[in-house]
């Protein structure tokens, strides 16, 4: 297909003339595609203005959709929001590194209902000096080839500051559908701990089911690594490399999950380019509306994502997320896994959960972190499970136990006193 517009390679004349002979069918629809040089859209509108028009009226020229010129107000919001993109690049705690001229673009026509062209934004930027050349991409060391829903999810975390009005950076988790770029999960919180990722994972996997893999990088709450995690409860110079379950890596297992690793930071490529676009418009989002809590912070990410979700073509599929999901889902491309929690009388609390054993003693008691806790049903000398699920909201943390296949029964027990085991 040629680059140029139609207008330039051929005249009037000779396109009504492949016109007449494609409607009189001397012409093939692929012949005729070939004469114009056009595609099958194009051609088609091509072809419906001419049946729509007199041939007086036809005219393969030009026709220009936006004005020549943009007036003076539009010319000084576009270099108010100019202005506003260079003072959040300058900021270096602020995950902001490019000018994003298409969030320009909608700021513009969302805010102030001037409709102008991403060129024109582009071209004043550059007369202005807001203008950044494009770095050199940096080559994938693995790149992750899906065919189903929930072949692979890849999870991921980071840590910055989402608005120029908060003191404190944030930690924006997220799990990306590999094959359809489906965000299944994004929220932000103050701190990061093993407890905020495990209820990541509950949050894909009881709507959904279990993925078959969980695509993460090498973070201690995700994986054990020999030398690097000195200081790790478990660390022995006995144990080696993925020779300790993180509790993380527990759970997954639980639900029939494998896990991989990245090798490195370049090959989470396919979870960068939603994390760039999520985190860029939480930023100009939050600096522009002066966001300052959490809470609204939270407000704008799950409108972003349904966005994202919902609306936005990903530039690698060509396709809207959810629509390519639903899609694989009525064909039956799914590796979604059910959970069935009534199994082996298990609750949904001793999958998702925080694990520790202990041994209980004569007395029918074990220790945890120094707090005496009575086990009425437990066997003395014998060892328990305790399944551990935090409730930050009221500031305890309850406790199931389990000794072999027999549930004991449930307690509950201050945040304060598990320090050592929940970290937030």
């Amino acid at each position: 297909m040629s680059n140029q517009q139609l207008h330039k390679r051929l005249n009037e004349e000779v396109v009504i003339s492949v016109l007449e002979r494609y409607l009189t069918q001397d012409l093939t629809i692929e012949e005729t595609m070939q004469y114009l040089d056009l595609k099958r859209s194009r051609f088609f509108e091509l072809l419906k203005e001419y049946r729509n028009s007199a041939d007086s009226q036809f005219s393969i020229a030009y026709k220009r959709q936006t004005p020549k010129k943009i007036n003076s107000l539009a010319e000084e919001k576009i270099l108010a929001e100019l202005k506003e993109e260079k003072k959040l690049i300058d900021n270096k705690d602020m995950p902001v590194q490019f000018y994003n001229y298409s969030a320009v673009r909608d700021t513009l026509l969302q805010k102030y209902q001037i409709k102008v062209s991403l060129p024109t934004i582009i071209s004043r930027a550059k007369e202005r000096g807001y203008y950044l050349k494009k770095r050199t991409k940096q080559i994938h060391d693995r790149k992750v080839i899906t065919n189903f829903v929930g072949e692979l999810v890849q999870h991921d975390s980071s840590h910055h500051l989402f608005s120029p009005y908060m003191d404190e950076k944030l930690y924006l988790i997220t799990s990306l559908d590999d094959y359809s770029r489906l965000l299944l999960f994004a929220d932000l919180f103050e701190r990061e701990s093993t407890w905020r990722h495990i209820e990541a994972v509950k949050s894909v996997v009881l709507p959904y089911g279990a993925p078959f893999k969980y695509y993460a990088d090498q973070h201690s709450i995700f994986r054990y690594v020999k030398n690097r995690d000195k200081n790790s409860p478990w660390h022995t110079y006995t144990k080696f490399t993925d020779d300790v379950n993180p509790q993380w890596k527990q759970v997954l297992e639980d639900c029939g999950i494998k896990v991989i690793y990245a090798l490195s930071p370049q090959a989470k490529g396919k979870i960068e380019r939603p994390y760039r676009w999520l985190q860029d418009r939480l930023v100009r989002t939050a600096a522009k509306e002066q966001i300052t809590t959490i809470v609204e912070l939270k407000k704008v990410l799950q409108q972003l994502v349904a966005q994202y979700n919902n609306h936005w073509v990903h530039s690698t599929t060509r396709e809207v997320p959810s629509m390519r999901f639903e899609r694989a889902l009525k064909e039956k491309r799914s590796l979604f896994k059910p959970m069935n929690f009534d199994k082996n009388a298990k609750h949904i609390d001793d999958v998702f959960c925080l694990r520790a054993k202990r041994t209980v003693d004569a007395y029918r008691k074990i220790s945890l972190e120094g707090t005496s806790i009575n086990v009425p049903k437990g066997i003395p000398r014998q060892t328990v499970n305790l399944c551990i699920v935090p409730m930050l909201e009221k500031n305890i943390a309850q406790i199931r136990f389990w000794q072999g296949d027999n549930y004991l029964g449930t307690q509950s027990i201050s945040l304060q006193n598990l320090k050592t085991i929940v970290h937030f």
